[in-house]
């Protein structure tokens, strides 16, 4: 059982800084914050979750049939992630790429104390055996430093697991398997890295999340394993019945001259190629939610609508559906797991020339990052825009990606990947 109470704040943005850094103290940490991104599903402003009270880890192996179990009979708040891979849970898929970051393919945990932030109305929910430590805790956040230490690092070397050439020539090859019939479009990705380095995951996440502003950012900690994520992007929301998949296809960058930056993403409403790959993503996500809707309660409520972030302008699509009160979240998410924008159509044989062509196991790039309440509504971002980090290997990665379709010129989608790498490789590389 959990005790709830609420607090007045002053100074909101102040008090996330000060929450955030105080969560470092603890093993396990998930943070999500929306930016005060006014969007018409947000729950919260912020959210925090630390120190695991109870958790489940594992590998794809049954990963959704053990959740399912975990879910069902703790019945609480629960904050982890599945990874790309659990995949192969659902299909009969493989996952035999490089992996230097070395996650466990599905990880949860319910929090000891969980923080919901909106507007200036602070949320805090302790299981009963550490409500008496509510009251120092709030006095600890608030004298705590907004200033975040730096410890020493060397500068950060990127180098890419696909080089310029390499990449070309496996666009090529996929624009084969296209050409042929194999696929209508995939999501093509690929890895830049560093070995031997060490960051500071808390101020990194802090200058990302300053230049990206994205409405799914999120800052997840487990023991060693750190992702720092400026994702712009939702998977798939719970709402009593109601549930909701938000995919984004289609980017163009952005300018400081006002009338060029109108220009581009007027240029991008229209583009054909954006629109095509946006259009058969949304088809794929309706295909996915037809699995365990209500007849006739599929819609498409927003298609190609542009978006404008600090970095980029993109194009996203909102799809809903009405699922029956027996139906199980967890089933709802695994019959559309993973992601359409990420996958490809059809899914199956998208994620199989994936596995073919990509040189890195994409792990919780590509994933999803979350939480399920106790009422079994969930919400979950997709694990794009993000940096992630095995601190005890000293093992540094992000991955770009883009959707190949028939109209895809290999240069033009090398240079798309670059605009999305471009705020990563800056808070690293600087």
């Amino acid at each position: 059982m959990r005790t709830i109470h609420t607090y007045q704040l002053e100074k909101s943005e102040d008090f996330k800084l000060k929450l955030l850094n105080w969560s470092q103290q603890f093993s396990e940490v998930v943070w999500m914050d929306s930016n005060t991104y006014n969007q018409k599903y947000s729950s919260y402003d912020a959210v925090l979750a630390v120190d695991a009270f109870t958790s489940i880890q594992t590998d794809y192996h049954d990963a959704f049939g053990r959740l399912k179990e975990y879910q069902s009979t703790t019945k609480d708040w629960l904050f982890g992630y599945l990874s790309y891979d659990l995949k192969n849970d659902v299909e009969d898929l493989q996952s035999n790429n490089f992996d230097g970051l070395q996650f466990p393919e599905l990880c949860f945990f319910q929090p000891k104390k969980l923080f919901f932030l909106k507007e200036n109305r602070l949320e805090v929910h302790y299981l009963n055996l550490v409500d008496d430590e509510r009251e120092k805790d709030i006095q600890d956040i608030k004298s705590t430093d907004l200033e975040i230490g730096n410890y020493p690092s060397k500068p950060i070397k990127i180098k890419l697991r696909i080089h310029k050439d390499e990449y070309f020539s496996k666009v090529e090859t996929m624009l084969a398997h296209i050409h042929r019939g194999d696929i209508y479009e995939a999501n093509f990705c690929q890895e830049f890295y560093a070995e031997t380095s060490k960051i500071n995951p808390l101020t990194t996440y802090q200058k990302l999340n300053d230049i990206s502003q994205p409405p799914f950012a999120t800052f997840l900690k487990l023991q060693d394993k750190y992702l720092l994520s400026a994702s712009p992007e939702r998977y798939l929301k719970k709402q009593g019945n109601k549930i909701i998949s938000q995919p984004i296809k289609g980017t163009a960058r952005r300018s400081i001259d006002s009338n060029e930056d109108d220009n581009l993403r007027e240029a991008l409403s229209k583009n054909e190629k954006e629109r095509s790959e946006n259009i058969m993503i949304v088809d794929l996500v309706r295909n996915d939610l037809s699995k365990t809707a209500t007849k006739g309660s599929v819609q498409v409520e927003e298609l190609c609508k542009v978006y404008t972030f600090p970095q980029v302008h993109q194009m996203i699509s909102t799809i809903s559906s009405e699922i029956e009160v027996d139906t199980h979240p967890v089933d709802v998410i695994k019959s559309t797991f993973p992601m359409g924008s990420m996958t490809g159509a059809p899914k199956v044989s998208a994620m199989k020339i994936i596995e073919e062509l990509e040189e890195t196991k994409r792990g919780l790039y590509s994933g999803a990052v979350g939480y399920f309440a106790p009422n079994g509504d969930f919400d979950f971002n997709v694990v794009i825009r993000s940096i992630l980090y095995n601190e005890t290997n000293q093992y540094v990665s992000y991955s770009v990606g883009g959707a190949i379709t028939a109209k895809s010129d290999p240069l033009s989608e090398y240079e798309e990947c670059l605009v999305k790498a471009k705020a990563m490789r800056e808070v690293l590389e600087n």
